[in-house]
């Protein structure tokens, strides 16, 4: 399940003064809007988790049976660190951070997920509770199951269960690269890796973000991601005017983003060609 680095090579990622800008202090968190039930809808649109596509058609139709499509919106809160986890999800489209929130309200990410992933991975060992926060960054959708049912799910789904613990290894990954890039690299190279992750995650070519979000993704204060902006814009690798930012060029941010991009990549690549040898 590794995510291709070629798609929508020219996209446009635009910076809104509000909006789905994450904060982490207090009501300002997005709590209260989190608070609010995802729409449930009835019509399912095209199914793009790839985690599901990977499963057998007998078992895909069990646990889509069992599975409800909501609406995913921004700042929406799927699950709170040390709470009670109450839905799994499969996201379908958009993208949620794993976020570690310390007890003074400063917050870094340590993994990101789009359609190729799951929410709710301490359910599949018997766990009830998240030690992270896990946050709707970009809206989107997803398929959702109560967290008590995920178990006879599992147990009648063996293949699922084995591709959830697969899931949970490669997210693991992400946390190791992300971790050393937040506190060895420069505040561009961090920029353009997380920019290239996100566009790996993506189908729309114009997304709403705000540099509030940025910051406290990356645990840097605002003034600096403006920096580490104008960096990439010096470089030609996107283009910063009037809070828009377009990536002009993809191969070239990827270059910027460090060995922490490149790395992650190479080793689900590794893990993928292993599983299909059955090593």
């Amino acid at each position: 399940m590794v995510l291709r680095g070629s798609l929508l090579r020219r996209s446009t990622i635009r910076f809104r003064k509000r909006g789905c800008g994450m904060a982490t202090k207090g009501k300002s968190a997005g709590v209260s809007r989190a608070a609010r039930p995802p729409t449930i809808r009835h019509e399912r649109p095209s199914l793009q988790n790839a985690i599901l596509l990977a499963m057998s058609r007998k078992e895909r139709r069990i646990v889509l049976s069992r599975l409800e499509f909501v609406e995913l919106p921004a700042r929406m809160i799927l699950t709170e660190a040390g709470r009670p986890i109450e839905f799994c999800y499969f996201l379908n489209s958009g993208v949620a951070s794993i976020i570690r929130v310390m007890s003074n309200g400063k917050s870094v990410e340590i993994g990101l997920i789009g359609k190729e992933g799951f929410i709710g991975l301490p359910l599949i060992v018997g766990l009830k509770t998240s030690p992270t926060r896990a946050i709707v960054q970009i809206g989107g959708s997803g398929y959702r199951m109560p967290a008590r049912k995920l178990r006879a799910v599992l147990a009648e789904c063996p293949g699922l269960a084995q591709l959830l613990h697969r899931y949970a290894h490669e997210l693991s990954i992400q946390a190791i690269y992300i971790a050393a890039c937040n506190r060895l690299h420069e505040v561009d190279r961090q920029l353009a890796r997380w920019l290239v992750m996100a566009h790996d995650r993506l189908e729309q070519p114009t997304v709403p973000l705000t540099q509030e979000l940025i910051s406290h993704t990356l645990g840097s204060r605002r003034a600096s991601i403006t920096e580490a902006a104008g960096v990439l814009q010096r470089n030609g690798l996107i283009t910063y005017t009037r809070g828009q930012l377009t990536i002009k060029n993809r191969r070239g941010l990827e270059q910027a983003s460090c060995e922490c991009y490149q790395g992650m990549n190479r080793q689900l690549k590794k893990w993928r060609r292993e599983s299909q040898r059955g090593v």
